[in-house]
């Protein structure tokens, strides 16, 4: 099992960009170096935005890993010429992350398309586009990390809703090309979740770990109700031991989408995450 100091533990903390997303780029950078924060999941959008060769040039002289890159996937369209753009866009994403220096980039597989109600051709669809993208990944040193998603997001965002069902797709595929993502906020209420992760770890499949807690009752806008870690029903100090178990010993991120979060000070969030990560994770 990997080392469970406190020294340890601290040294494993990324901040996803998301958490903080009010950040620019530099204040986020400096920000985890004035914390002594040593890992950062980031996100395309922003990265985009401050251009990519100056966000890898502004992580790498701060001395900061890049622990993953987001998001790539939506594969299920129907539409080939839709299929084609998507499949170009995830190359994009893949040599993007090559630039970051990340091996890792995670995948938001998509949803229905509209007006259809067949879950299994959607997730055959995901498969055909990782058989396209899995050895283009792999030549590049980049892992593709399928994310599964809360079943309420199946039908607009993920129809892989379960470890098991990313790990049928991944399985498919070298694990040096595919793993899976375990986020906590997706995966907490999954009564098969303790095999699943034994079972992504024997495989060698679990790219990255993601954390955020469950809170209700959830917001409006459902997708930015991720609370902050130690304030809702997840047993984080449960998910590490099984995934340390599983033999996972990377980065762990926290990764929050909260609009009350992003009211606040950015930086005050960022302080205030570190601290909920020591106290809880």
């Amino acid at each position: 099992m990997a080392d469970t100091s406190g020294n340890a533990l601290a040294a494993r903390f990324s901040i996803n960009q998301m958490t903080v997303k009010q950040l620019s780029l530099p204040d986020l950078v400096k920000g985890c170096v004035d914390l002594g924060i040593q890992g950062v999941g980031l996100w395309r959008e922003p990265v985009a935005e401050h251009g990519l060769d100056a966000t890898a040039r502004l992580v790498r002289e701060a001395g900061l890993t890049v622990t993953s890159l987001c998001r790539g996937g939506f594969f299920t369209a129907e539409d080939p010429a839709e299929r084609a753009r998507a499949l170009d866009d995830n190359r994009a994403a893949i040599d993007e992350a090559a630039t970051l220096g990340t091996d890792t980039l995670v995948l938001v597989s998509g949803g229905l398309p509209p007006g259809s109600r067949d879950l299994h051709a959607a997730r055959e669809r995901i498969a055909d586009a990782l058989a396209e993208l899995a050895p283009y990944a792999g030549e590049r040193g980049v892992r593709l990390a399928i994310e599964p998603l809360h079943p309420m997001y199946a039908a607009d965002r993920c129809v892989v809703s379960t470890l098991a069902q990313a790990l049928d797709l991944a399985e498919r595929f070298p694990a040096e090309q595919v793993g899976v993502t375990v986020d906590t906020y997706h995966l907490w209420w999954d009564d098969r979740i303790a095999e699943q992760i034994a079972r992504a770890g024997a495989g060698g499949r679990i790219a990255i770990y993601q954390l955020a807690d469950w809170t209700t009752p959830l917001p409006a806008g459902v997708l930015n109700g991720r609370g902050q870690i130690g304030d809702g029903a997840v047993d984080f100090p449960w998910f590490r031991a099984r995934v340390e178990e599983a033999g996972y010993d990377g980065p762990i991120e926290v990764e929050l989408f909260n609009d009350v979060l992003w009211a606040r000070d950015g930086l005050d969030v960022l302080a205030e995450t570190l601290v909920r990560f020591r106290q809880h994770a």
